[in-house]
């Protein structure tokens, strides 16, 4: 009886996915354990009735409906909320309509798929072709839309977004960053209501200043790093953004990343194709911390440049001279860099201009040739000096910028961004310079380019971007400046394209004033970034949590300076979270803090591999409690980093134990406190003790045994026993 049920069932189930495949087509965009179902409804229109966890059987996503949410809903039709595409064709009809014609998937590699889905308006010849990239190991999807204009006249694009996601759930709840210099990063939860909540960034260049391209979007209920239902979600464009979630009468979710596109209709000639940045996303069922592992390992192997390879602990001198130094100072600090025991030396900003020169933050910026007072053996000397020394040498640009006070400014009027007929505006005392103008872009190619060629070995770049776009206009654009906010990205793109095809593995650090350009559209290009110009390691604590969130530990990178009047072992551990650096004044520091930070980077060195590759597991937040505890752990499961950061704690403030995760339950792991001050001991009880993975997991560590004191640290070594 039970088998001719099973077969009664099997057969009513094949029917049914028949009958349904008569009107309806689909297409799985399926990763290791996530998917995305998308079907052809029988009006030829593409709809997706489902994201979220992948089904075990293909077979039964034969069994869903067509839905009623399109994939890419268009403007001007019958839709009545915000669409992904809205245009305006050569003949003015502000409408488009998108019908399938057809779609391919391919595997690009062992672990990566591509399907495109080709539409076309059937009265214009204007086709879209969605892209849904698949990265099965990592869970990651990466999407994005080509838009073509094959009309006689011109298209304009009004609106034109990466993609559209839709989600049903009883409740959404949203996880933003926003922030200002100095601030970035901070981290807000709230529960979406009906209508529309937009995050979204008009700034043109340093676009991240005030909100940060990415964000949580969980189901149901709040999530938290293990447990909940959610998606992650981040732009890779390197310009003004918007997100734009609205929830319809229905209570369904549609959400909509891109380029903002204000001030920004897009005109496309005939035979043009725009092409949108990617919307990289992953989902997951096992809250945030699974879902930032995921993003982790998927820019590590495919979205940051050499994302699997050493990264360079340097010593910046902007702490110890600002821009006040001479050849002489400089080449004293390398004994500095080489007593610290750090990989290179980084020359900061002050060291350009003759006619101008850069003393200060109001003149030079434009004219990149070596201060001769300063520096009257050039960049190349320094190479050498810090080559015999045994360092390598890196060296700051700011190539996008202009001040007023500079021979550029004087000689090229024409290629800066500044309104006719208005008063110049200024953010430090500087201006943008024009990248859609073709001159322009290949002088700030050739100022990178003649600094590497005329100065054989030097081997790191920091490339800031100190100004966003305000009183914005292209002299070279003339009546398209409503291209300017679009093409002057795709031209930056195009001047690291050209820079790269040269110097494939340069590292350089993306700087934006900070953290002003923190994107997967620019860090394919840039081995790591600059997060904040606060480097307090208690402010640090909590905007590297955030960065975390999205960001593998290689690509932050965070320095030991004099910011904050924390101890030196604080400071050092904070920073030894992520990627290592040191900008500060090694001669001030004691015979116990020199020994300590010596001993600090080469315990960094035996560790770094962890840390940068290590799946990151955020434990307790400084958002919930007065510490922060994180550990990094090798993908054997037989090592391990912790993190203990005591903060601002209260008097007689009690702090539970901590249960360690990402262990192998049945291994036996040995547990030690690193990096203590010369003559001090470990107050960690399980100091050298041997425990279980399932003991540490379960009863886990006493983080702050004793007195309980505020801005203290612990980092703790878990090696596997042989």
């Amino acid at each position: 009886m039970d088998k001719f049920i099973r077969v009664v069932s099997l057969a009513l189930f094949y029917l049914s996915a028949a009958a349904n495949a008569q009107t309806d087509k689909i297409i799985l965009i399926n990763t290791n354990n996530v998917s995305m179902v998308l079907t052809i409804g029988a009006n030829s229109r593409v709809y997706q009735p489902y994201l979220g966890k992948r089904f075990l059987n293909n077979e039964e996503t034969a069994l869903i409906s067509a839905g009623k949410h399109e994939a890419y809903t268009t403007g001007g039709m019958e839709d009545l909320l915000q669409p992904a595409i809205r245009l305006i064709h050569s003949d003015h009809n502000p409408s488009l309509e998108l019908r399938y014609v057809s779609h391919t998937t391919k595997s690009l590699d062992n672990n990566v798929s591509e399907t495109t889905i080709q539409l076309q308006d059937p009265k214009y010849p204007v086709q879209v072709i969605l892209h849904y990239q698949c990265f099965n190991k990592e869970d990651i999807i990466k999407t994005w839309t080509e838009i073509k204009n094959n009309e006689k006249g011109t298209v304009t694009l009004e609106d034109y977004a990466s993609c559209m996601l839709h989600l049903e759930a009883k409740d959404y709840w949203l996880t933003q960053f926003h922030g200002d210099w100095a601030s970035e990063m901070k981290m807000q939860e709230s529960k979406l209501t009906s209508g529309v909540k937009e995050i979204d960034s008009k700034l043109g260049t340093r676009a991240d200043m005030y909100q940060t391209p990415v964000f949580f979007l969980a189901l149901n209920k709040p999530a938290d790093e293990t447990n909940g239902e959610l998606i992650a979600g981040t732009l890779a464009w390197t310009g003004s953004f918007k997100f734009h979630f609205e929830i319809d009468e229905r209570n369904a979710l549609r959400i909509i990343p891109g380029i903002n596109s204000y001030a920004s209709a897009y005109a496309l000639k005939n035979g043009e194709t725009f092409t949108t940045p990617a919307f990289i996303f992953t989902y997951s069922v096992s809250g945030k911390g699974q879902a930032s592992r995921n993003l982790h390992r998927w820019a590590r192997n495919y979205g940051v440049l050499d994302g699997n390879k050493p990264r360079l602990t340097l010593l910046n001198n902007w702490e110890a001279t600002h821009v006040n130094f001479d050849e002489k100072e400089l080449v004293n600090l390398f004994d500095d860099a080489k007593k610290l025991g750090t990989d290179l030396f980084l020359l900061d900003d002050g060291w350009f201009g003759n006619k101008y020169p850069r003393n200060n933050d109001k003149a030079g910026l434009g004219d990149w040739q070596e201060n001769k007072s300063k520096l009257p053996n050039g960049i190349a000397y320094l190479v050498k000096q810090a080559e015999a020394k045994g360092l390598k040498f890196g060296i700051w640009l700011e190539p996008e910028m202009v001040n007023p006070k500079s021979e550029l400014y004087e000689q090229h009027p024409d290629w800066i961004l500044k309104l006719p007929n208005r008063d110049e505006n200024y953010q430090r005392n500087q201006l943008v310079l024009d990248l859609t103008h073709p001159k322009v872009a290949d002088y700030v190619y050739h100022i990178v380019d003649d600094m590497l060629t005329k100065n054989l070995g030097l081997a790191y770049i920091k490339w800031d971007c100190n100004r966003n776009m305000t009183n914005a206009w292209s002299p070279y654009l003339k009546d398209k400046q409503s291209a300017l906010y679009v093409d002057y990205t795709l031209s930056l793109y195009k001047i690291l394209d050209r820079l790269r095809q040269k110097y494939q593995h340069l590292p350089i650090m993306l700087c934006a004033g900070g953290g002003g350009r923190t994107d997967y559209g620019a860090l394919k290009y840039f081995t790591e970034f600059w997060p904040s110009d606060d480097t307090d390691p208690l402010e640090r604590v909590y905007i590297q949590w955030g960065y975390s969130n999205f960001f593998p530990s290689l690509t932050i990178a965070s320095h030991v300076t004099s910011w904050g009047k924390q101890s030196i072992k604080f400071k050092t551990d904070v920073a030894m979270m992520d990627k290592l650096g040191y900008d500060i004044k090694v001669s001030k520091m004691t015979g116990d803090e020199l020994e300590f930070s010596k001993q600090a980077i080469k315990n960094y060195n035996r560790l770094s591999n962890i840390i940068w590759l290590g799946d990151l597991y955020r434990i307790i937040s400084p958002y919930e409690e007065n510490r922060m505890v994180a550990m990094y752990v090798n993908d054997e499961k037989s090592k391990a980093v912790l993190f203990n950061y005591n903060l601002n704690t209260r008097y007689k403030e009690v702090f539970n134990r901590v249960r360690l995760q990402g262990l192998d339950s049945h291994k036996l792991y040995r547990v030690e406190e690193i990096n203590l001050m010369p003559g001090s001991k470990s107050s960690l009880a399980e100091n050298g003790g041997t425990f279980s993975g399932d003991y540490l997991m379960t009863m886990g560590l006493n983080l702050t045994p004793g007195k309980l004191v505020p801005l203290s640290s612990m980092i703790i070594e878990i090696n596997a026993s042989n």
